[in-house]
């Protein structure tokens, strides 16, 4: 995936411009994005501040790790069945 050059606290700035009132085909003119690229920003980052897009990063990243985690664990047991399995078919 394509890294932005904008940060996303630049993006939140850049919506709340427009929700200041700035036209938006003014806005993205000045910013160099794409009327697409403002909507789907807003539709991502609209209505949120810097620090609720940090929490969100933070809680991302943990469900990430759980979800690794899980898998992980999921795999051990599947290992440990067969495992189990196979000693009953030896007896």
């Amino acid at each position: 995936m394509r890294k932005s050059k904008f940060t996303e606290s630049q993006i939140v700035g850049i919506l709340k411009e427009a929700d200041a009132g700035i036209p938006i085909k003014e806005l993205v003119r000045s910013h160099g994005i794409s009327v697409a690229t403002y909507y789907k920003w807003k539709s991502r980052y609209g209505g949120m501040d810097v620090a609720e897009l940090a929490r969100m990063r933070e809680l991302e990243a943990e469900n990430s790790r759980l979800k690794r985690l899980y898998a992980e664990q999921a795999l051990e047991i599947h290992a440990l069945k067969d495992v189990i399995a196979k000693k009953h078919w030896d007896r």
